[in-house]
């Protein structure tokens, strides 16, 4: 701090810097604000990294200018499952579709918020519980999903039931419990916002898009029991069993690309993300018999983004699709989330 701030703050309580950012809507640059050594401290290390891990070329992509974000959420999901089985036998499902919706207040990287069961509302509530983290910046994105949901499942083709043609049980006698952690470096990272389509905490000016390196770590843990189902569809069952566990962990090397298109005039960003992996299954409680096709499996992730931008003002749509397809000696298991959510919302 200059000699005349020091000046300036002498005698100032030890709180008197946090009034300092709630007068001035929390500017933490303005050099007027009276920061003790420590505060001082962390601004600078945040300000270092925001220079390495959050700089572009400024006739790509800016700042909003503004740190505060308010908006209104929606947030849907449904849970899918497909056993494939040789000569084109396959038993299919699909959860209802989860809803809920709210509101966050966000601060820079910093965001609180409330979000309510909108499926309680109108029908008896399907236990499930969802947690979503996610972390970008310019040089790269994390992200952080984990899914656990009881029942509340359609079965829409078992075997050759019905000759193998789409139906709709009900089916309750299902657990699943889905972990997932996304990691992956933009290369393009100068010119290509992925916050401008997802955290609508930048504006993309130009068109651009980047490749994409990265990892993967997924762990699922699923059940089912389908000796409640009627004993007339039992019989077309294609597993050896009625009741089918499995507990894997999935490592993936991940490899994709990622594009934003800019409709003119600067309004609309739409973006388009997609990610291939391939990876080592670790396989518990030796459920399944393992050879060398068990140990490989695939993950496949797609993102789809809209946004509309009018000066503080913004609405975006997105899609999110998680996918996991493994193998071993009797079928093939593809299991996925699918996710839409909107957001209206002001930044200030």
């Amino acid at each position: 701090m200059a000699a005349g701030e020091c000046e300036a703050c002498a005698g100032k309580g030890s709180t008197y810097w946090i009034r300092q950012l709630i007068n001035n809507r929390f500017r933490i640059n303005d050099t007027t604000v009276c920061y003790p050594r420590f505060p001082r401290f962390a601004l600078k290390v945040y300000n270092w990294g925001d220079r390495t891990f959050n700089s572009y070329d400024t006739a790509y992509v800016v700042g909003t200018g503004k740190n505060w974000k308010l908006q209104a959420k929606s947030y849907n999901w449904i849970e899918t499952s497909t056993m494939i089985f040789p000569r084109n036998a396959q038993i299919s499902m699909h959860s209802d579709l989860f809803s809920d919706a709210g509101f966050s207040l966000s601060f820079m990287a910093v965001s609180v918020g409330y979000m309510w069961n909108v499926n309680s509302l109108f029908s008896e509530p399907t236990m499930r519980r969802t947690f979503n983290f996610d972390f970008t910046c310019s040089r790269f994105s994390v992200s952080y999903q984990s899914v656990t949901s009881n029942g509340g499942m359609y079965i829409t083709r078992f075997g050759d039931y019905r000759e193998g043609k789409h139906l709709r049980q009900r089916f309750d006698d299902i657990s699943i419990n889905t972990k997932n952690v996304y990691a992956y470096y933009f290369f393009r990272h100068q010119k290509y916002s992925h916050a401008a389509c997802y955290t609508y905490s930048k504006y993309q000016l130009k068109s651009a898009g980047s490749a994409l390196i990265g990892a993967n770590f997924s762990e699922q843990r699923t059940h089912m029991d389908f000796s409640s189902l009627p004993p007339l569809m039992l019989i077309h069952n294609p597993l050896e069993t009625n009741v089918y566990s499995t507990h894997y962990r999935v490592y993936s090397a991940l490899g994709g690309y990622a594009y934003n298109w800019v409709l003119k005039p600067r309004r609309w960003c739409i973006n388009a993300t997609g990610l291939f992996g391939i990876g080592y299954r670790q396989i518990f409680d030796n459920r399944e018999d393992t050879d060398t096709r068990e140990m490989l499996a695939n993950v496949v992730n797609i993102n789809l983004s809209a946004v509309y931008n009018h000066r503080a003002l913004f609405a975006a749509l997105t899609f999110r699709g998680f996918a996991h397809i493994n193998y071993n000696t009797n079928f093939t298991h593809l299991s996925s989330i699918l996710t839409i959510s909107a957001a209206v919302g002001m930044r200030f």
